[in-house]
């Protein structure tokens, strides 16, 4: 974890866009039911805080981590919230046929008019016999990925055909999920761009620069019958307290997740102070990255101090966007 370098100066005078990005994580010591009611409790929080994406992660068979199952937590949520959008960082397409994904997520369109995203990714989730055990060999089913985009992209315009004969998801609903891609690096920026997808970078994640991803991003962007123009969100670490003192504290027990084969946590994006440092440290990103939406995840296990964090950051940031 790092602090800020930029002096507080103040809550943010430019107007920014903030979600949630929830791990959905399992305290130790907390049941399964804990987990999912916290979850849900933040995602009532963030509604009501002005944030305007709840998304969750999707996991299996990793400890501390409570949701296997993003669309399931997602219908629950849009039941007990109003107009939040809510949506998935990520779900794992790799694991999934195209056509339950689109039939899942219209469904959830349906019940939920307006406010669904459908982010996608191509990480496992978790341990390799985990991933055998969901999907079989991962790592051919990662090969087929674009064939995989490619069908879920026909699926969602009412365009696919197999072996001949058309195939429909159903329901269809007046207004279809929003498709994102997350990634990492360009690679995956610039196949988000071609296929004329929202584009999330997972800038906790990544130790490449993200003006450099995001420009190429926008550069190969192709417009599309689900997205005219270029829309990025920028996933970054952080953590708010009272103090500084407060945040250092509790970001000696934070867990931030790490990019496969690295052996230490990423340290880029990853702030921890009070809301003031925090919102500095978002302008200055918006600024440098030409993006005016992030998704937050917080890296701390105690509920009352993520809930705190999410509050604090809300009353700075986005109460002040209001003024």
């Amino acid at each position: 974890m790092i602090e800020t370098t930029s002096k507080p100066t103040g809550c943010a005078s430019r107007p920014l866009r903030l979600g949630v990005l929830d791990l959905v994580p399992q305290a130790e010591g907390a049941a399964a039911e804990q987990a999912v009611a916290e979850a849900v409790l933040l995602a009532r929080l963030a509604e009501q805080s002005g944030y305007g994406r709840y998304w969750a992660a999707e996991h299996h068979d990793l400890p501390g981590l409570a949701c296997a199952a993003p669309e399931v937590l997602l219908a629950h949520i849009g039941a007990v919230t109003r107009h939040i959008r809510l949506g998935t960082g990520a779900l794992l397409l790799p694991h999934y046929s195209p056509l339950k994904v689109a039939e899942t997520f219209r469904l959830l369109s349906a019940l939920l008019p307006g406010r669904v995203d459908l982010g996608i990714g191509r990480a496992p989730g978790g341990p390799a016999h985990a991933s055998m055990a969901l999907s079989g060999n991962f790592l051919q089913r990662v090969y087929g990925m674009e064939q995989s985009v490619q069908a879920l992209i026909e699926l969602l315009e009412g365009t696919y055909v197999y072996e001949g004969h058309p195939v429909q998801a159903n329901p269809v609903p007046s207004t279809e999920p929003a498709l994102w891609m997350l990634g990492t690096a360009s690679k995956s920026a610039v196949y988000a761009a071609r296929n004329g997808c929202g584009f999330v970078f997972g800038a906790f994640m990544s130790d490449e620069e993200p003006s450099e991803v995001l420009a190429s991003y926008r550069k190969a962007f192709v417009p599309s019958r689900r997205l005219a123009e270029p829309q990025t969100l920028v996933a970054v670490s952080l953590l708010c307290a009272d103090t500084a003192a407060e945040a250092a504290e509790l970001a000696k027990e934070s867990r931030n997740p790490r990019p496969e084969g690295s052996e230490q946590p990423q340290r880029k994006h990853q702030i921890h102070g009070t809301a003031e440092e925090a919102a500095a440290a978002l302008q200055k990103w918006q600024r440098e990255y030409g993006n005016d939406e992030f998704l937050v995840m917080n890296p701390v296990w105690n509920y009352e101090a993520r809930r705190r964090s999410f509050e604090l950051l809300a009353a700075c940031v986005l109460n002040h966007n209001d003024r």
